[in-house]
Formats: structure tokens, C-alpha cells, sequence
């Protein structure tokens, strides 16, 4: 009996050698950060430097949704009263932006100490005064290729999205998203920036295979910091 008490206390102690651990590695150092995307101004908590522990890439600002965001600036007709679903959301930049036009942004990420700091960014601009303060904001979790995480959006959001948008992301997670609304009634729009040939080409090829559209956006090619970015517009074929 005291071997087997022995052995959960073992276990205990080493599971909270292992939250340390994690404790220690993360860090939570944001600061308020503005950015500005033509006329719009934004104001954000992020890091400045990449963090050194797990897999927190999302408490960055990285260039795709910079290309995002410069695109979206741009052409913000497109964002007028529709409802989106952001695809990797991290400190939700983009989802902020579009909260300024859309009727409803639902942000995502697959992290929990991510979606913390997406929360809080959340409520810096849930309760604007600016020119949409009626917007539906809301985080959610979604690990790509989580059925269930996927299946509890879509029966919150039972109707679907008009716009699908992503950074940097694994484009076939959209492929059952663009279904549900049926060819020409949704679109998914991916900032792309370039880090290899053979992902170029790659991502190219298995959208074709999945029934998908992929058109370059003219004249959206450009330098993000020092890689190639481009923005696609991907519909159903």
C-alpha cells in the first residue's frame, strides 16, 4: 500500500516539476502595440521577439498578417456586414481589423496560452465606440484537423461564413468550411508568404486536387520583410 502511495505521489510531483517547467519557458511579456494599415489604427498586446518556449508562435504579429491586414485595408468593401471565420488568429490582428466592418468575427487558435492574450485583445475593442460597435466578437479553440473543436463552431455558427481568412495556414482545414455554404457562397482568402519552391508549388497542386480554385489576387505580390508574399482568393471549383 505504501509503494502504491508512493508511486502517485511520484506522479504528482513530476507533473508539477513539468507546469513549471512550462511556467518558466513562457513568456507573457506584451506589451500594447500599435499598428497602422492605411487610415486604421490599431492597438494590440503582443511580443516584441519570438518566444523561446513551445509552440507559441501566435503571441507574434508575423508578416502574413501583415500582408493580410495591408490587403484588407485596401479593399474594405469586401469585409461590409459579412460574418468571418479567422483560421490561426494568434494575437488577432486581422479579426480586430475586420471587427471595424463585419457583422461578426470569430477568432481562432489552437492554443491555450495563445488564446488568452486573443481574449484580451478581444475585450480592448469589444466595447469601441469606432464606426461597428455592434460587432459579434468571439475567440474559439480550433486545432487544425480537430473534428470535434471544428463541429462546435459550425453548431454555434450553423449557417456558415462568408469569408474564410488565413495567414501562413494549411489550407485543406478550409475545404469542409467552403462546403458548407455551396459554390460562390463563401471565400477563402490566404495570405501566402513564401518560405520554399517546393511549398509554392505544393500548395498549388493539393488545393486543385480538393476542388478548389486558387486565383492570385493582381497586384497583390510583394517583399514581407525579406520573403515573397501574395494573396490568393480560393473558391470551390
Amino acid at each position: 500500500m505504501g509503494s502504491e502511495n508512493d508511486k502517485v505521489r511520484e506522479a504528482n510531483e513530476e507533473e508539477e516539476e513539468i507546469v513549471c517547467l512550462e511556467s518558466f519557458f513562457i513568456n507573457d511579456d506584451y506589451q500594447l502595440t500599435k499598428f497602422t494599415f492605411g487610415s486604421h489604427v490599431l492597438e494590440l498586446y503582443c511580443l516584441q521577439s519570438a518566444s523561446t518556449d513551445f509552440d507559441l508562435t501566435g503571441q507574434l504579429v508575423w508578416p502574413g498578417a501583415m500582408l493580410m491586414n495591408g490587403y484588407l485595408s485596401e479593399n474594405a468593401d469586401i469585409l461590409q456586414g459579412c460574418s468571418v471565420l479567422e483560421l490561426g488568429s494568434g494575437v488577432g490582428i486581422t479579426g480586430v481589423l475586420c471587427s471595424k466592418f463585419c457583422r461578426k468575427v470569430i477568432f481562432t487558435d489552437h492554443n491555450d496560452e495563445v488564446l488568452k492574450i486573443l481574449k484580451k485583445n478581444i475585450e480592448l475593442h469589444g466595447h469601441s465606440s469606432g464606426p461597428n460597435p455592434s460587432a459579434e466578437l468571439e475567440a474559439a479553440k480550433l486545432e487544425w484537423g480537430n473534428s470535434d473543436h471544428l463541429g462546435e463552431i459550425l453548431q454555434k455558427h450553423n449557417d456558415g461564413f462568408d469569408l474564410i481568412l488565413g495567414a501562413d495556414i494549411y489550407i485543406l482545414i478550409v475545404e469542409q468550411l467552403l462546403r458548407i455554404r455551396g459554390h460562390g457562397n463563401c471565400k477563402f482568402i490566404l495570405a501566402y508568404v513564401s518560405r520554399a519552391r517546393q511549398m509554392d508549388s505544393a500548395i498549388l497542386r493539393e488545393g486543385a486536387q480538393h476542388g478548389m480554385l486558387m486565383n492570385e489576387v493582381s497586384g497583390t505580390r510583394c517583399t514581407v520583410g525579406n520573403l515573397e508574399g501574395v494573396i490568393y482568393e480560393i473558391t470551390l471549383q
